[in-house]
């Protein structure tokens, strides 16, 4: 059954296609626009409850992790966090997660897209809870599908530390470094993110009480922002998402996920063996880039359309977004080979928008500043 918030009840919330990865959430509330900027001058409150959560306990509970995930965690600290992945046995990313550590229970919550891994031999998919009951065997862990107990939200802007306030009748004391976690009044936990954006804190809530902790929120001055909001600025922060930024082929090197996400000197976990190989010895064969779309026609591309220069394929759009400063921008992988200033189409309709490459997102020296691609697009 199809997820549905019951946020996407309340008075001004515009729900998303039935088809959109952001379905079953508000997509916005009615300006979308003024919503990212509120995320980036204010403070926005964005409702992110479709997210699956995972929580892993027992005494073993980081020396397993450790042996199933990308990221070191043997010895991650108390409150704190991280971001990992699981990766097929060739490297390629079949699962992102955000790791959030405290009160002796690690919690895994990834995009309602990205909790299935690899494909089984009947043609399904094996999700993500069913990949770690496999990996269990005598390991003292206990593994459970927390979403129905836990929601997610996501406080955007220079305002949101103030803003937790509404919760409690003290402030909550949230470390400064990312993947900070404190303590709610209650139950549940604030992790400080590093995107989207400066000023990122996710809130795991007890699922329960998501309408109350969101009326407390907006109350204390957080503006309602839906996904569209909040994707705009996934986009521009260069954050990719799973199935939809990413194909059967992608490796972590291509999305910026080695460091972050994946560990290139820890032991063995499954598809390490590339991922150390292309660290050490070779280039992805493509990168993601945030491409600047000519909006002019008002046409835009779909995830998984083709990136063009001249006749050739280059690469595949991801995600696509409008942007509150930018306009029209999406990720895409393209082509390590793909000239910086190459001109490019997108789509694969008959109208096709012209796209150009921000050298910012490309992992260059001497890139030129990131607007310039935008006038090269508008001259």
């Amino acid at each position: 059954m199809t997820y549905s918030s019951p946020l996407s009840e309340l008075p001004g919330a515009v729900s998303a296609p039935d088809d959109h990865p952001e379905a079953g959430v508000p997509w916005h509330w009615g300006d979308p626009f003024a919503e990212q900027r509120t995320a980036t001058r204010g403070v926005a409150v964005v409702d992110r409850s479709h997210r699956h959560v995972i929580t892993v306990g027992g005494s073993e509970r980081l020396s397993w992790l450790h042996l199933v995930l990308s990221q070191h965690v043997s010895a991650l600290p108390a409150d704190t966090g991280t971001e990992s992945l699981v990766l097929d046995a060739q490297g390629h990313i079949d699962a992102h997660m955000v790791v959030g550590y405290t009160g002796d229970v690690v919690y895994l919550d990834t995009d309602p897209d990205s909790h299935a891994t690899s494909a089984m031999p009947n043609g399904g998919k094996e999700t993500l809870i069913d990949y770690l009951q496999a990996m269990k065997f005598w390991s003292d862990v206990d593994i459970r599908d927390a979403t129905g107990e836990y929601a997610v939200l996501t406080l955007l802007g220079p305002d949101a530390e103030q803003t937790l306030a509404a919760l409690g009748d003290t402030p909550v004391a949230l470390p400064a470094e990312p993947f900070a976690i404190a303590a709610l009044p209650g139950s549940g936990f604030a992790r400080r993110m590093p995107w989207p954006g400066p000023h990122a804190i996710d809130l795991l809530v007890p699922r329960a009480e998501l309408v109350d902790v969101w009326k407390r929120l907006t109350d204390a001055g957080a503006r309602p922002a839906g996904s569209w909001a909040f994707d705009a600025l996934r986009v521009e922060s260069r954050q990719a998402r799973v199935g939809v930024d990413t194909d059967d082929r992608t490796i972590p090197h291509e999305v910026g996920w080695i460091g972050s996400a994946a560990h290139v000197a820890k032991g063995c976990y499954r598809g390490q063996e590339t991922v150390a190989k292309v660290f050490n010895v070779g280039r992805p064969p493509r990168n993601m880039v945030l491409l600047h779309l000519d909006g002019s026609m008002e046409v835009y591309p779909e995830t998984g359309d083709p990136v063009l220069r001249g006749d050739r394929t280059v690469g595949r759009v991801g995600s696509v977004a409008q942007h509150h400063e930018l306009g029209p921008i999406a990720l895409a992988l393209v082509k390590r080979s793909t000239p910086v200033d190459a001109e490019l189409i997108t789509g694969s309709g008959d109208e096709r928008p012209q796209a150009a490459i921000d050298p910012d997102s490309v992992p260059e020296e001497g890139a030129a500043p990131g607007r310039e691609a935008v006038q090269r697009l508008r001259g």
